[in-house]
C-alpha cells in the first residue's frame, strides 16, 4: 500500500497538537502516512486548492479556512451544511468532500466522560465553539442557557436570534454570569478563560463551581484547568477539553479511511498529547 499524505491547513498556524495526534492515530491504524502543515494565507487558498489540497489524501482545517474552503468542495455533508463550516476535507476518488468534525468529536468527549446533555444545561460564553456545543444540546432536544459576560450580552442575544430561526420550537436563554444561580445538571465552558498560561484564571465562581453535577471544559491546556480540578474536588463528573481535541481527529481518520479506534486507545493518546503540550 502507497503512502498516504495529510496535512492541517490554516494561517497563521504555528504549534498545532494535530501531527501529533494523527500520528499516533495512523500508527494504531497500520496506515502508512505523512502529516504535515501548511501555512495557507486567505488569498493564497483557491489556488493552493487546486496546486496542492486536491493532491492529498485529506486535510484538516483551522482558522480563517472553515468557511472559505466550501465554495471550492464538490460536497459537503449534513452537519458541515448545518454549521456553514468545514474543518475536515476527504479526497476519494477525485471527489473532494467536507466534512466538520467538532460536534462528533464533542459529543464523543462527552459520552466518554458520562456527561448528560439534559435537564438544565449551560453553556459559558457565545463564541464558535458555544455555537457548535449549543446546536448539538438542541438537536437532542434539551433546553438551554447561555451564561456571558456583561460585554456579551449583544453578541448572545444575535446568537440566541439566529439559533430560534434554525430551531424554531426551541428554549433557549441567557444571564450575565454573576446572575448565574441554582444546581446545574452541566455546565459547559466555551470560553478560554483559565487556559495557558493563565491557568489562574476561571470562568465562575467556586459557589457556582459547587453547584454542577457535570463539568466539561472546552480548554485542552492545561490538561485540568481550575475550574476541572475544583469540580472534580466537589465530587462532580467532569472533562477536561483534550479529548475532545482527540475525539474531533479520530472522527476525521473515519471519513478518510473509516479507521475506528478503542476508547482506552483514545484516552492514552489524550494522556500522552498532554505531555507532549508540557514539554513544548
Amino acid at each position: 500500500m502507497s503512502k498516504k499524505h495529510y496535512a492541517v491547513i490554516g494561517h497563521p498556524i504555528g504549534h498545532t497538537m494535530s501531527p501529533f495526534i494523527h500520528k499516533r492515530l495512523f500508527d494504531l491504524a497500520g496506515i502508512e502516512a505523512e502529516y504535515g502543515v501548511l501555512d495557507i494565507a486567505p488569498e493564497n487558498l483557491e489556488t493552493e486548492y487546486h496546486n496542492t489540497l486536491k493532491k492529498l489524501d485529506g486535510y484538516n482545517i483551522t482558522i480563517p479556512h472553515k468557511q472559505a474552503i466550501i465554495p471550492f468542495l464538490d460536497l459537503t455533508d449534513h452537519k458541515a451544511h448545518l454549521y456553514g463550516s468545514v474543518n475536515t476535507v476527504a479526497n476519494i476518488g477525485g471527489v473532494s468532500a467536507g466534512h466538520t468534525t467538532d460536534p462528533d468529536g464533542f459529543l464523543k468527549a462527552l459520552a466518554y466522560a458520562n456527561i448528560p446533555l439534559k435537564n438544565r444545561v449551560v453553556i459559558l460564553g457565545c463564541g464558535g465553539v458555544a455555537r457548535t456545543m449549543a446546536y448539538e444540546v438542541l438537536l437532542k432536544g434539551n433546553d438551554l442557557e447561555f451564561a456571558v459576560r456583561e460585554e456579551d450580552v449583544q453578541m448572545v442575544e444575535t446568537l440566541i436570534a439566529e439559533i430560534k430561526n434554525t430551531f424554531k420550537n426551541s428554549n433557549v436563554s441567557y444571564c450575565t454570569i454573576p446572575q448565574l444561580k441554582g444546581d446545574i445538571t452541566t455546565l459547559i465552558n466555551a470560553t478560554p478563560i483559565g487556559m495557558s498560561p493563565k491557568t489562574e484564571g476561571q470562568p465562575v465562581s467556586d459557589l457556582v463551581i459547587s453547584r454542577c453535577e457535570n463539568v466539561f471544559d472546552a480548554v485542552y491546556n492545561p490538561l485540568e484547568t481550575n475550574l476541572i480540578k475544583k469540580a472534580k474536588a466537589n465530587g462532580s463528573n467532569a472533562e477536561g477539553g483534550m479529548s475532545m481535541l482527540v475525539w474531533q481527529a479520530v472522527v476525521s481518520h473515519y471519513h478518510w479511511d473509516k479507521s475506528k479506534y478503542a476508547s482506552e486507545d483514545v484516552e492514552k493518546i489524550c494522556i500522552d498529547a498532554s505531555k507532549e503540550l508540557l514539554n513544548r
